[in-house]
């Protein structure tokens, strides 16, 4: 399994009332794409989100999380949440919501 099934259907539940939202797999695992952009995904069993430059270093100071790095190189703006850091589906939901708030601050495709 190249991803946790479980957080996918999370996931779908959290992002449910949102329109524009498709999944793709990449990376490895699966992404949730709203209006053309990344939102969110998983990767094992790992939450991945798109927060943006200002945001994601603001994420990177609360415990479970760490750069998206899946080159060798981080990606600027994206951060992985470990299991711990989303435990409960209110903790899921914020993390989501905070994806989704800066996809939808980007200009549409």
């Amino acid at each position: 399994m190249a991803y946790s099934e479980e957080l996918a259907a999370r996931i779908r539940k959290a992002l449910a009332r949102r329109q524009g939202v498709a999944e793709k797999k990449m990376f490895g695992g699966l992404t949730f794409m709203l209006r053309s952009y990344m939102c969110c995904g998983v990767v094992n069993d790992d939450l991945v989100l798109r927060l943006g430059p200002e945001r994601g270093e603001k994420a990177l100071k609360k415990p479970g999380t760490r750069e998206c790095d899946f080159t060798g190189r981080p990606m600027k703006g994206m951060v992985m949440v470990a299991p711990a850091g989303y435990k409960t589906d209110d903790a899921l939901r914020k993390w989501v919501q905070q994806a989704a708030d800066f996809v939808l601050s980007l200009p549409p495709k």
